[in-house]
């Protein structure tokens, strides 16, 4: 009996079965009949009738015929399905070549593990089967690069399914693959098969990945020009080094193969050399199966330069040499492929500005080799002015076609103009309720001149909740709670609410926003708020609070475009402030302690009501509000206070922002703003500041990184006493974390900031990872010197000249001053214990009022709950501060992370400069 064996492949099955399939020692082949003898037939003469002579006839050679068929083994399968897949059936003749091919039949089928034949020397023919089991499950083992589920998707074995060895191959294959794919060539696929009953079966992969196939070496062959590593930097594909160790780049990728020629082409094309060539491009692969070695023969050329430039345009509104003197190319200069295909594209710009939707620019080459020179001229077909047939929106089933019709600035009958469209491209994706990148497609009208508006939409969440808890530098820990829905109901409303909660701030707000009142062009909105802020400052490490701030109200605002690019806005805002400071630190007998809190803070006590009325000029061409990369904004704004209330003033602030291209995926940008707060109200004593303290401007961390928050500008700096151990006399302390420091604003600021955004790898971009380099420059001044605790002039010195701290002084029961004997005490003072109390200034006395021996000088006991210090006003000049760094957008899974390393180049005494700043859980 000859079957089937499993793993036997299909021609050593087929020899099998030519050398003779045997069953019970009986041979398939069927016997021959003896020739049977017959009676020769006279063939006689059509004429004469006479017989002419006997011509023998041989008798047919007689076959078995298949008397019976039945079908033994199958469990799934009924037996009328295993007979379908071969050609016998009962009473046909047979032979040993058609149960050859039944054999075949059934091994094609692919349903069967083991098959054969009986009863072929008696015709009752028996088909014995064996099925194929079924799959119980598909494990994939020692996968660690690939996710099992990302290799499930490609294979085609599954559970459920009928196990064959064909589709075990295939799936080998699949796997492999999808390793080379990722750069592992090494990677070995070993199928298991473990028996189950009922004929099932468990097929288990075990995959051995191997390391992933790096690009070791690439070899330039041929180049006189450029050198290796000038060409190499033109590459996607870059040569595994230590310093690439997170790049994907060095991977091997049969596609980045061939990009990488195409990219060698432009490179040289660039360069002049319009002859250049790859003439081959080999990849090796290491015998280690571990690295790849690429080699490129290239064809460098002559050198060209630019011939005659020209414009042929039957177009009868162009004027082909002012349309020639456009161009960026001139003749004389070196050939530049890049140039002649912007060439291009300015001049189907500049048709469709015209209304011409479907120019054809074809530019004309004449290279002349002798002179080395490459004449073109661009010939610009006749074209007939088109208009808007129809604007076509698909793909919003949530947001309504008005919300995006709006944005498009051409209509239906309009002539086209392609600047119109650019811009509504750049509109609609600025709204951010789609995905990014669309595009509005021009496709052929009705008519020559008709042109279809097709804007194809793929929409994207617009609702956003958030519950996170992170932590700040600026707030320590952070809760927050927050609902927005930027596309409410479709219409383009903006609805949020948010309530946040940290150590030193707590709000809750509600805004609405219509950015088409009654479908007209006119925006408006509200919020509502109420914002607890704890100003704060440090002792050490030791964040305080210092005054707090309790603002309740709402603002109402309105906007409308003055014309494409220009709007106006204008808002009314009414708030009540609560200042204060907490009694149990800063009071004493019920008022406001200068000693402890500082005049310009027990100033700033109080509630005031605030009314006011603003607006603002805008400017803005950026291709995107979300994340902008090319345009421009600008605006101008100012602020009324003073419409009742009790806070009158008028705010002025200045923004701009420039973005650029900068080609490779770099973006620049150059930020600047500027502001001026004017008090209108009358003086409110010598040595206050007209502006409140809670109005002004304030500049540090995280709009100037490179400082602390508020961490440029005025301040007053609490610069505690201590005794030089040297000399024993007092001193001021030279370490910062001693001091206390009290931001009190500015009046008026600027800042500068210029930063490249460097783009990274795919894998990186898809983690959301933005990095940048940036360099920042400004400035927060003007404030009228604040009345510190004392004036020095009345500070006590001592006997040398030296200025003596001021504080009250903790007396005794009799009046005298009291003093604490220091650690470094004069060793010949009778009982010098540290912290001993003693009414003695210098020295030591046993006894109350008694003789004081010694020369240590001692500390002065006072009430202030700070100890003895010099008070010092720095930080208010217009001098810039400057900070160069780098920084990290990361969209992490617990939220934006924002990651910067800045060092300040230039500051002013009292800045407080900062290195490392983060912050993670809040919105940038």
């Amino acid at each position: 009996m000859v079957t089937a064996i499993n793993g036997y492949d299909f021609a050593r099955k087929g020899a099998l079965l030519l050398a003779g399939t045997i069953l019970s020692g009986t041979p398939v082949f069927a016997q021959t009949a003896p020739v049977a003898t017959a009676t020769p037939t006279p063939v006689r003469n059509p004429v004469t009738g006479a017989a002419n002579g006997v011509t023998p006839v041989a008798a047919p050679v007689s076959v078995n015929t298949i008397k019976t068929l039945r079908v033994e083994g199958s469990q799934r399968i009924e037996p009328e399905t295993v007979l379908s897949y071969t050609k016998l059936r009962v009473g046909i003749p047979y032979t040993p070549e058609t149960l050859d091919q039944a054999l075949k039949d059934l091994q094609a089928s692919d349903l069967f593990a083991d098959y054969s034949i009986s009863g072929v020397a008696n015709g009752n023919i028996v088909l014995r089967v064996r099925e194929n089991p079924i799959i119980n499950r598909v494990i994939i083992e020692g996968n660690k690069a690939l996710k099992s589920d990302k290799i499930t998707k490609e294979i085609k074995l599954a559970p459920r399914q009928i196990f064959t060895r064909t589709a075990v191959r295939q799936d080998i294959g699949r796997i492999i693959e999808l390793y080379r794919r990722q750069g592992r060539f090494a990677a070995v696929v070993d199928p298991k098969m473990v028996n189950l009953d009922q004929n099932r079966v468990d097929v288990v992969f075990e995959v051995s990945e191997g390391p992933k196939s790096k690009v070791r070496q690439i070899n330039i062959l041929g180049n006189e020009v450029f050198s290796d590593d000038q060409i190499r930097g033109q590459m996607a594909t870059k040569q595994a080094r230590l310093f690439r160790l997170l790049s994907s780049a060095t991977s091997y990728d049969q596609d980045r193969l061939s990009y990488d020629q195409q990219k060698l082409r432009q490179f040289y094309l660039t360069q002049g050399y319009a002859d250049f060539r790859v003439t081959s491009a080999v990849a090796e692969l290491t015998p280690d199966k571990k690295d790849f070695i690429i080699t490129y023969v290239v064809e460098e050329g002559k050198r060209y330069k630019f011939g005659d430039v020209t414009v042929d345009s039957q177009i009868r509104d162009f004027d082909n040499t002012k349309l020639a003197a456009s161009l960026p190319l001139k003749k004389g200069d070196w050939y530049n492929a890049k140039l002649v295909e912007d060439s291009v594209d300015n001049l189907s710009q500049t048709a469709g500005l015209f209304g011409y939707a479907f120019t054809e620019v074809n530019p004309e080459f004449q290279k002349d080799a002798d002179t080395l020179t490459m004449g073109i001229n661009f010939n610009i077909a006749e074209a007939k002015r088109t208009y808007v047939e129809r604007i076509e929106i698909n793909g919003n089933t949530q947001t309504q076609d008005k919300v995006v019709r709006r944005e498009i600035r051409l209509a239906e009958g309009d002539a086209f103009n392609s600047f119109q469209v650019k811009r509504s491209q750049d509109r609609i994706n600025s709204l951010g309720y789609f995905q990014d990148k669309m595009e509005i497609k021009q496709l052929p009208g009705s008519a020559p001149d008709r042109v279809i508006l097709e804007t194809n939409l793929e929409e994207k969440s617009t609702g956003e909740l958030q519950l996170s808890a992170g932590y700040s530098s600026l707030e320590r820990f952070i809760i927050q709670a927050n609902i927005t829905q930027r596309n409410f109901r479709g219409k383009g409303q903006e609805l949020r609410a948010g309530v946040n909660y940290s150590s030193y701030s707590k709000s809750i707000e509600l805004g609405f926003t219509e950015p088409y009142l009654f479908d007209k062009n006119i925006a408006v909105g509200g919020d509502l708020f109420r914002r607890d802020y704890n100003s704060f400052n440090y002792i050490g490490n030791d964040r305080q609070t210092t005054y707090s701030q309790v603002s309740t109200g709402f603002q109402l605002r309105a906007g409308v475009p003055l014309t494409e690019f220009w709007s106006l806005s204008a808002r009314y805002g009414l708030s009540y402030d609560e200042v204060g400071l907490s009694e149990a630190s800063y009071f004493t007998d019920g008022k406001c302690d200068i000693l402890k809190a500082g005049r310009y803070l027990c100033e700033a006590i109080g509630n005031r009501w605030t009314s006011s009325v603003g607006y603002s000029l805008i400017h803005d061409t950026l291709n995107s509000r979300l994340r902008p990369t090319a345009g421009s904004r600008f605006s101008f704004s100012q602020d009324f206070a003073g419409l009742g209330g009790d806070v009158k003033y008028i705010r002025t602030r200045a923004e701009g922002a420039k973005y650029w291209n900068a080609g490779s995926g770099f973006i620049l940008s150059a930020i600047g703003e500027g502001g001026y707060i004017k008090s209108l109200e009358g003086s409110r004593g010598a040595g206050i500041d007209r502006v409140r303290i809670t109005d002004r401007f304030y500049l540090g961390e995280p709009q100037f990184r490179g400082f602390d928050i508020r961490g440029v500008g005025p301040r007053v700096l609490r610069i505690p006493y201590t005794t030089d151990a040297t000399t024993g006399k007092q001193v001021l302390a030279t370490d910062r974390n001693t001091f206390i420091d009290d931001a009190l604003g500015g009046n008026a600021y600027y800042l500068g900031r210029i930063e490249m955004e460097i783009p990274l790898g795919s894998g990186a971009r898809e983690l959301g990872l933005r990095p940048s380099i940036y360099v920042q420059a400004g400035s927060l001044f003007s404030i009228t010197k604040p009345n510190l605790t004392l004036d020095p002039k009345l500070y006590p010195r001592a006997a040398d000249g030296s200025l003596l701290p001021y504080a009250p002084a903790v007396l005794t029961s009799t009046g005298a001053m009291q003093y604490v004997v220091p650690i470094s005490a004069d060793t010949t003072m009778p009982n010098p214990g540290e912290g001993t109390v003693t009414t003695c200034q210098t020295g030591y006395s046993a006894t109350a009022g008694g003789t004081c021996t010694g020369t240590t000088a001692n500390t002065l006991v006072t009430s202030s709950p700070y100890g003895p210090y010099s008070e010092q006003f720095l930080g208010n000049s217009a001098k810039p501060r400057l900070s160069i760094g780098i920084g990290v957008n990361w969209n992490s899974p617990f939220g934006p992370l924002r990651i910067d390393l800045a060092k300040a180049l230039l500051s002013q005494p009292g800045d407080d400069p900062k290195l490392i700043t983060f912050n993670v859980g809040t919105q940038f």
